[in-house]
C-alpha cells in the first residue's frame, strides 16, 4: 500500500462532523466567554457612572455580574474539556480504529458511555437554548439605549426644546431598584453616554457574545446528531462488523 492509500484511509475514517462541531463549539464559547466578561465590566461602568452613583444601589447587582464572570470561566473550562472528549470519541468511533487496530468490538460499557453523551448533549444543548435567549436581553436593552440616542441625533429632535424630553430610564428593565438615583437620562446627557467608549465596545460585545452563542447551539445541534448516530450503530449492530463513520 502507498502512501497515497494509506491518507486516502486516514482521511476517510475522520469524523467530519464531530470536527465541525468542535470548531464551532470551540469559536463560538471563547466568543461568549469572552466578549460577554468584557461587556459585563463594560455595563458595570456605565451604570457607576450615569444611571446609579450610590453604590449600595447596584451592590447585588454588580455582586451577580462578578458571579457571571466566574461561571463564564467556568463554562470555558468545561467545554474545552467536553469538546475534546466529544472529539475523540467521534474519532473512536470511525472505521479508522477498526482499520488501525484490528476488529472492532463492542461493549456494554461503551456503549453505556455513548449514551451517556447523548444524553449529555441533550442537556447541554437546551441549556444553552436558555443561554442564547438570555444573552439576547443585554443586547435589547443596549439597541433602545442606542436609538434613543439616534432619535435625539436626527435631524427632526436636533437643537430643538424638546430634546431634553427624550429619556431613558434603565430603572425599568429591573437591573437596579427603582430609588436609584438618577435612574434616568434625558438629552444631551444620553447623548453623551452613547459615545463614549464603554457604551459602544459593550454594545457590540454583547452583539459578538450573543452569535457565539448562537454558535454553541449550532455546535451542539450537531454534535447531537453525531452522538445519537454512533449510538445507534454502536447499539443495533453490536454484533456485526462494522462502525460508524460520522
Amino acid at each position: 500500500m502507498g502512501c497515497f492509500e494509506c491518507c486516502i484511509k486516514c482521511l476517510g475514517g475522520v469524523p467530519y462532523a464531530s470536527l465541525v462541531a468542535t470548531i464551532l463549539c470551540f469559536s463560538g464559547v471563547a466568543l461568549f466567554c469572552g466578549c460577554g466578561h468584557v461587556a459585563l465590566a463594560g455595563t458595570v461602568a456605565i451604570l457607576e457612572q450615569h444611571f446609579s452613583t450610590n453604590a449600595s444601589d447596584h451592590a447585588l447587582l454588580s455582586e451577580v455580574i462578578q458571579l457571571m464572570q466566574y461561571v463564564i470561566y467556568g463554562i470555558a473550562s468545561f467545554f474545552f474539556l467536553y469538546g475534546i472528549i466529544l472529539l475523540a470519541e467521534g474519532f473512536y468511533t470511525t472505521s479508522a480504529v477498526k482499520e488501525l487496530h484490528g476488529e472492532f468490538k463492542t461493549t456494554a460499557c461503551g456503549r453505556c458511555i455513548s449514551g451517556m453523551f447523548v444524553f449529555l448533549t441533550y442537556v447541554l444543548g437546551v441549556a444553552w437554548l436558555g443561554v442564547f435567549g438570555f444573552s439576547a436581553v443585554p443586547v435589547f436593552m443596549f439597541y433602545n439605549i442606542w436609538s434613543t440616542c439616534e432619535v435625539i441625533k436626527s435631524p427632526q429632535t436636533n437643537g430643538t426644546t424638546g430634546v431634553e424630553q427624550i429619556c431613558v430610564d434603565i430603572r425599568q428593565y429591573g437591573i437596579i431598584p427603582w430609588n436609584a438615583f438618577p435612574g434616568k437620562i434625558c438629552g444631551s446627557a444620553l447623548e453623551n453616554i452613547c459615545n463614549t467608549n464603554e457604551f459602544y465596545m459593550s454594545y457590540h460585545l454583547f452583539i459578538v457574545a450573543c452569535a457565539g452563542a448562537g454558535a454553541t447551539v449550532i455546535a451542539l445541534l450537531i454534535y447531537m446528531m453525531a452522538t445519537t448516530y454512533n449510538y445507534a450503530v454502536l447499539k443495533f449492530k453490536s454484533r456485526e462488523d462494522c462502525c460508524t463513520k460520522f
